[in-house]
This record gives structure tokens, C-alpha cells and sequence, in this order.
């Protein structure tokens, strides 16, 4: 079995995950908040809900536990519409992501809001449309 760096990326599978979000997961910062927004997406993909509360903003950051451990969600795809900055610290990304959920397929579109504070990109929230 192939190690995950190796393996595709879950937010866009024509890059490798060693390349892309694998670095954001181990540590480092976003480059914008493009970047940080697919890192969220594959941890959506890989359950890794410590990257996701540690990369939300902590003024809108929700309690644990933010994944539903028995929910029987799948996620598909995701489409980034657009990513405006707003100025040096501030930015909007757009995206869609296609889920399964208990069987069913859903479509999810967001406008996204992010700050970078000391360097580092975080969420803070978004409006689902």
C-alpha cells in the first residue's frame, strides 16, 4: 500500500498530498487562504478534527467534538469558485464541495471569511449558499 504523501490529494486529485495539503496538516503555515481552505476540506476527507479547530479562528471556533463519528458522510470533490483578497490579512474563497451523505448526493456552496494573525491563515466563518 502506497504511503499517503504518495496517494492523491483530497482536494484536487491531479496533485499529490506530500505536495499540497500534507505539509499544512504536519505543521506548516498557509500560503493564502486558498490553501488553507483545501487543507480544511481534506481534513473534512481524513477526520482530522484537531487541523480543523486549530485552523479556525478562535473567536468563532466551535466546541468539540466538531465530526460526527457515526455519521455516514463521504465526501466527493471540491471546486474553488473564486478566492479574493481583501487586503494583506484578509480574504474570501468560494468554493463547492459534493458530498454523499446516507446514501444521498449533496451539494455544499460557501463563501468562506479568513484573517491571518502572526503569519498564519485561519477560518472564520462563512455563509452557505
Amino acid at each position: 500500500m502506497p504511503a499517503m504523501a504518495d496517494l492523491p490529494c483530497p482536494c484536487d486529485p491531479a496533485r499529490r498530498y506530500a505536495g499540497c495539503c500534507g505539509p499544512l496538516h504536519a505543521g506548516a503555515p498557509a500560503g493564502d487562504a486558498e490553501a488553507l481552505m483545501r487543507s480544511r476540506y481534506s481534513a473534512y476527507v481524513m477526520g482530522l478534527e484537531d487541523y480543523l479547530l486549530s485552523s479556525w479562528h478562535p473567536t468563532t471556533r466551535p466546541q468539540p467534538p466538531l465530526l460526527d463519528s457515526g455519521a455516514r458522510l463521504k465526501w466527493l470533490r471540491l471546486k474553488v469558485i473564486a478566492h479574493r483578497a481583501i487586503d494583506a490579512d484578509h480574504a474570501e474563497v468560494e468554493f463547492e464541495a459534493r458530498c454523499m451523505e446516507n446514501g444521498a448526493r449533496r451539494d455544499l456552496r460557501e463563501d468562506s471569511r479568513f484573517v491571518r494573525e502572526n503569519g498564519h491563515w485561519f477560518y472564520v466563518d462563512g455563509v452557505i449558499g
